[in-house]
């Protein structure tokens, strides 16, 4: 019965209960600010990218489609992938700029 109590989370004899929530807040805080924080802050950094898309731009599709703006609409994009082939994609479907490929 001892044992049960102990996986129970009731802190040892000697040791502090507010020792045991401190460790959790830290543990807490050390993943938000290790994993939260820098998602959500990627997350902000794309959606204005998203935002500020301009014809002419280079881009990358989540399907791995590389292009060049050609024409912008409210919730979607069309990309010009070859010479007079181009493609509607919508604006979340839009990762980032190509600025790494070598110009034709």
């Amino acid at each position: 019965m001892n044992n049960l109590v102990l996986l129970m989370g009731q802190p040892a004899q000697g040791q502090s209960p507010y020792a045991s929530f401190l460790m959790l807040l830290l543990i807490i805080v050390v993943f938000y600010f290790f994993m939260i924080r820098p998602q959500m802050k990627r997350q902000k950094e794309l959606r204005k990218y998203r935002e500020g898309l301009q014809k002419g731009d280079k881009v990358i599709t989540t399907g791995g489609i590389y292009g060049k703006v050609d024409g912008l609409k409210d919730n979607y994009v069309i990309v010009e992938i070859d010479n007079n082939v181009r493609i509607k994609v919508d604006k979340s479907a839009i990762l980032r700029d190509s600025s790494d490929i070598e110009s034709k």
